[in-house]
């Protein structure tokens, strides 16, 4: 099969790369910019820039299968950017269900929000057809790409599947202020201060990434009436019941400072997942001590790495 992944380089995109090479499938990605460092044996990759459809178009061509894991802004940020994101991420989107259909793409794959989509919950778990009032842009922006998603299958029968993933966290994961897990993991490693936001009592759900990936994976092929799902552990966790988590399987103390509640945070979030487990067959397997422990081993061994590319750095310029 062969699949063009659009955020190949990103946290997700990169777990799911290794995934689909793994599987034997002809995957190429497409980035704005290519980090070397990251760069995948057995991969294909081209620049290009998502909010300009013509500079990654000729990549369609040919392609069975085109995940869509790009956004260009995130929760935290984007109601202070509303404009900035509809016009790149709903409309760049639009440009490239556009672009799909003229390339005879079969299908498309893209990661949604089961954070953020949902808004404030009305009752737990929440359910793939409960209400959806998003409380920030990208929520909102998640949920008109799903609609139109919906209206091109209509209109000229490209199947998709959305998953709305609550709050992945594992390996490659690079950003220094988004995903809660991964950021007080690294912040442990460096022996910093960890940022709690409130009194640490806002409830998410958090799936380890190579369950995500299984999903990511197991849909990509599958033909079904539904098209939305939920992916996540199908518990929650607070931000204190994290921090406890990894003192308990770390055995170390965690530097906390606390600020002022965030407006954009709903106070729980967590998945009814079933859907996914009856018609996917999918489970998630690891569970959050286990989760964690992964999690940190790889941190610290990606950080091992790279000290050691500094040091022959240093050895080669003397």
């Amino acid at each position: 099969m062969k699949i063009l992944i659009l955020g190949g380089q990103g946290f997700i995109g990169q777990n799911l790369c290794k995934r689909l090479i793994e599987e034997g499938h002809d995957v190429s990605v497409v980035e704005r910019s290519i980090a070397k460092e990251r760069v995948l044996e057995k991969v294909s990759y081209h620049e290009g820039d998502f909010t300009d459809i013509s500079s990654y178009k000729e990549y369609l061509r040919g392609i069975d299968v085109v995940y869509h894991l790009i956004s260009t802004t995130n929760a935290n940020d984007s109601n202070q950017e509303i404009e900035r994101d509809i016009e790149q991420n709903v409309v760049g989107t639009v440009r490239l269900l556009d672009a799909c259909v003229e390339a005879n793409v079969k299908k498309i794959v893209f990661t949604s929000s089961g954070g953020t989509i949902y808004g404030i919950p009305e009752s737990i778990p929440i359910a793939e057809d409960d209400m959806k009032n998003p409380i920030c842009s990208y929520g909102i922006t998640k949920l008109m790409i799903e609609k139109y998603l919906y209206l091109y299958h209509h209109l000229y029968g490209i199947d998709y599947t959305v998953l709305r993933l609550s709050n992945p966290y594992g390996p490659y994961h690079q950003s220094p202020n988004q995903g809660l897990i991964n950021v007080i993991l690294r912040k442990v490693y460096n022996q910093e201060e960890v940022t709690v936001w409130g009194d640490g009592e806002v409830k998410r759900d958090y799936v380890y990434i190579n369950d995500a990936v299984d999903a990511l994976s197991l849909v990509k092929d599958m033909e079904c009436e539904e098209k939305v799902f939920n992916i996540g552990s199908g518990n929650s966790y607070s931000i204190c019941d994290i921090i406890k988590e990894i003192e308990n399987v770390l055995g170390v103390d965690v530097k906390k400072t606390y600020k002022e509640a965030r407006n954009q945070d709903v106070p729980i979030n967590v998945l009814d997942i079933s859907l996914a487990q009856q018609i996917l067959g999918w489970n998630p397997k690891i569970d959050l001590p286990t989760g964690l422990v992964l999690t940190y081993e790889s941190l610290c061994k990606e950080a091992s790495s790279q000290s050691e590319g500094v040091t022959k750095l240093e050895k080669r310029k003397k």
